[in-house]
């Protein structure tokens, strides 16, 4: 078995999403003071590769307690968009041209190379593809279990397709996962792919960090 990672690396200082705080990692503990050594982490729980439960976007909605853990993982289509212009949307046509049209329980991924674009540049934090609300409808009505993109916010950065999208997506129940990072040799696999996308387990949260992965047998 061989697992091809998707995940994009947290540490002090990383790219992030700017409405919320700077990831800070500070150093609490040192081997030469105590024998051990600690990190103190500072992020929203949003950060780096990450799942969305409704919650996020709708009051009273599921959190990721109410999600079983069986959801996350399961066959996944990649939508290979590489070469998407800055700011153009991906919507219920350009879908319909990149996926098969039997999604019933899959889970989709928007491959728009904006993984790889990840700093802190106006481009990376303002312009990247948005999944229109049309483009979220049309996955909702093909009865999708989940969907991710390789970039920190689904929507795209503004509002108001951004809160939209979201709004489409988690009120049908359809998980998220955002900030993914797609290497070269997934786009040779043979589709779906086996995707996990598991959460840490906090209790009551909207989201949480993960580490999504392809598995290849």
């Amino acid at each position: 078995m061989k697992l091809i990672d998707l995940s994009q690396p947290l540490y002090d200082g990383a790219p992030n999403c700017p409405a919320h705080p700077a990831v800070k990692s500070e150093i609490i503990a040192t081997h030469e003071e105590v024998g051990w050594r600690v990190e103190y982490l500072t992020l929203a729980s949003h950060t780096g590769s990450h799942v969305d439960a409704p919650l996020h976007k709708l009051a009273g909605a599921a959190s990721l307690d109410d999600i079983p853990l069986e959801s996350w993982v399961g066959p996944a289509y990649i939508a290979d968009l590489r070469g998407i212009a800055a700011d153009a949307p991906i919507d219920a046509k350009l879908l319909a041209a990149k996926l098969p049209e039997d999604l019933r329980d899959r889970i989709v991924l928007l491959a728009t190379g904006w993984g790889q674009k990840r700093a802190k540049t106006d481009e990376w934090l303002h312009h990247s593809p948005p999944l229109s609300p049309d483009g979220a409808q049309w996955l909702v009505d093909r009865g999708i279990r989940g969907v991710g993109i390789d970039h920190y916010s689904i929507g795209g950065c503004t509002d108001p397709i951004n809160s939209q999208t979201h709004t489409i997506l988690l009120g049908a129940g359809v998980w998220i996962v955002e900030e993914l990072l797609f290497p070269a040799e997934v786009f040779q696999l043979p589709q779906p792919v086996k995707f996990w996308s598991l959460p840490v387990n906090f209790r009551g949260f909207t989201g949480a960090f993960c580490r999504p992965v392809i598995v290849v047998e």
